[in-house]
């Protein structure tokens, strides 16, 4: 397991890039609401800490995960320094979940690969709603932080 041992909260604020002036999309599935309201809250925290003006964060809720591509890509027009895109799919017993897992992470990595403004994946894509809780705030930290981090260093590539 990847996250295995790790907190993902973990950072060096004094590493990163001065973020004060920096624009940051966040666009946060309602669906697992529990778990997405938790990445966001983990994101907007550390983007707050490193800098950025609360008014320099903009936010943007689509109904699922399946949504974030097309919300993401409203987000770049907007001439954000980086976009973060924030979701939680949790397997079930169908095929669903490899469908919207796959679309959604190649639809992020479309938007990265053609747009001009850079887009941090923060879906989880978990087995069980236990394993969404761990890395949403719980004993692995919370991923949003992580992309927050991501978020920043991305905006100043970006940028440079």
């Amino acid at each position: 397991m990847a996250t295995a041992n790790t907190n993902l909260s973990d950072y060096d604020k004094a590493s990163l890039p001065d973020a004060s002036d920096f624009s940051i999309g966040i666009v946060v599935s309602e669906w697992n609401a529990e778990i997405t309201e938790a990445l966001f809250e983990g994101a907007e925290a550390a983007l707050l800490d490193c800098g950025v003006s609360a008014n320099h964060i903009s936010r943007l809720n689509v109904p699922g995960s399946f949504e974030l591509v097309y919300g993401c890509k409203k987000m770049q027009e907007q001439e954000m320094d980086a976009v973060i895109a924030i979701g939680s799919v949790i397997q079930g017993e169908t095929r669903h979940f490899e469908f919207v897992c796959q679309a959604t992470a190649q639809g992020i990595k479309d938007l990265n690969v053609s747009g001009n403004v850079p887009v941090i994946f923060c879906v989880l894509t978990d087995e069980n709603i236990q394993q969404a809780k761990d890395r949403s705030g719980g004993k692995h930290g919370n991923k949003g932080v992580e992309a927050a981090v991501a978020a920043i260093k991305m905006a100043s590539i970006k940028r440079g």
